[in-house]
């Protein structure tokens, strides 16, 4: 496969997690070192290092039923052992407050930017997730 199916490839496993509930990949496809960071529009809105981030992207995928994704208008620039993938990202599904037994329909339209560096194979080592506000 080219490095930009295998990039590709890769930022579908990190969206599928949410779909399968199967958290095994989101530490398997993520750069574990110092250098990993990650920012996204849903508070803390600090700085995020590895250990944070996944343990916030576990709880997130693990909240939402019947989640889905659609990656929209990805463009993939590789530099050397770096790539940058930005692209429209629209989410929904159901948010489930398990202790109200409740539930919340939601769709997010959003863009994402995930920067991966290929240490032998190709990892996330930044990921930026923002909303695109509806409100006029």
């Amino acid at each position: 496969m080219s490095d930009t199916g295998d990039i590709i490839g890769i930022i579908e496993r990190f969206f599928e997690t949410g779909k399968t509930k199967d958290l095994t990949p989101l530490k398997e496809i993520q750069l574990n070192d110092e250098n990993f960071s990650s920012f996204s529009d849903v508070p803390p809105y600090d700085l995020k290092d590895y250990a944070t981030t996944i343990a916030l992207e576990e709880l997130r995928f693990v909240s939402i039923s019947d989640y889905n994704y659609e990656i929209k208008n990805p463009k993939i620039s590789i530099f050397d052992n770096t790539a940058i993938v930005a692209f429209e990202l629209m989410q929904k599904g159901m948010l489930v407050d398990n202790k109200a037994f409740t539930g919340e329909h939601i769709i997010i339209n959003g863009r994402a930017t995930f920067v991966l560096v290929k240490k032998p194979t190709w990892k996330i080592a930044h990921i930026h997730l923002s909303k695109i506000s509806t409100e006029s």
